[in-house]
């Protein structure tokens, strides 16, 4: 018995050995982060060495994926029989968008948008704009864009009781219709003239308007743009003041171009072909 009591209890110790790396899941997770730091930082390296027009470009793919999209600074040269357009802008994407018409008419937007960018810059950075930057107006009304170019005092457009241009005139109009030609929205032209009144009785504010949009026309084939871009050429005399407080502001002799949207130039199409009874050649649409 005394043999029994001596004997001492067997304990048996089992040591769990913890992993003090967490399975090794960290290395993971620092992997991802690394790899966003790493696409953080060359989004800002690439965006230090883009200028707007390239912004704006990047950010018109994002918001209408294509194979090429935004303003070129040079426009295509398409070859003969390919079925290219002119247009610097493809807004034609490879996947079908539940609604093509909505899809369509936010493209023309963004176009325009982006045109009108483009225009912008140029007035401020082109030698034959930047100085007549307070007579170019520019913005976005239902129509599409309208680029107004104004008289100043002392500073007209055309010869006095003429639609002869003036020279600065003249490289303003050109410059402006190779800038235009990139885009493959048609335009119209609007003469517009003040209040006071023609002193030939078989010339009138109505022929001086018109002609004045016509040479306007002429300059802007001039500077590039293609002849077939011009939808409508009109005079509106003084019938639409810009200044209507002061009727005979020099401001009120202006040239009016409108980059037509989409639905300005089917809303024209349809006008022309009621008033002429359907006998019209149907204008071309652009894309």
């Amino acid at each position: 018995m005394a043999g029994e009591e001596k004997k001492q209890p067997i304990v048996i110790k089992r040591i769990v050995k913890k992993d003090g790396h967490h399975g090794g899941a960290w290395k993971i997770a620092f992997a991802d982060f690394a790899i966003a730091m790493m696409a953080f930082f060359l989004l800002l390296w690439i965006l230090a060495f883009t200028d707007e027009i390239q912004k704006a470009a990047i950010s018109e793919y994002f918001q209408n994926p294509s194979a090429a999209m935004g303003i070129s600074p040079t426009p295509p040269h398409p070859t003969e029989g390919s079925g290219t357009s002119p247009s610097i802008i493809d807004f034609e994407g490879a996947v079908e968008p539940e609604d093509p018409e909505s899809a369509q008419e936010q493209r023309d937007e963004a176009r325009l948008e982006s045109l009108m960018e483009v225009l912008e810059e140029a007035v401020e950075k082109s030698q034959a704009l930047e100085p007549f930057k307070d007579q170019l107006l520019l913005d976005i009304t239902p129509e599409g864009l309208r680029i107004q170019i104004v008289d100043r005092e002392n500073r007209p457009m055309f010869d006095l009781g003429s639609g002869q241009l003036k020279d600065y005139s003249r490289d303003i109009l050109e410059e402006l219709g190779g800038i235009i030609n990139r885009v493959p929205n048609r335009i119209s032209i609007t003469g517009h003239t003040d209040t006071r009144r023609f002193p030939r009785e078989d010339y009138t504010n109505w022929e001086l308007s018109t002609d004045r949009a016509n040479a306007a026309r002429r300059a802007l084939i001039a500077g590039g743009m293609e002849e077939d871009k011009v939808a409508r050429v009109v005079g509106l005399g003084s019938t639409v003041l810009f200044d209507q407080a002061d009727p005979q502001n020099p401001i009120n002799r202006r040239i009016s171009i409108i980059v037509l949207n989409r639905q300005a130039e089917e809303a024209m199409r349809e006008q022309s072909s009621v008033e002429y009874g359907g006998s019209q050649a149907p204008m071309p649409s652009s894309p």
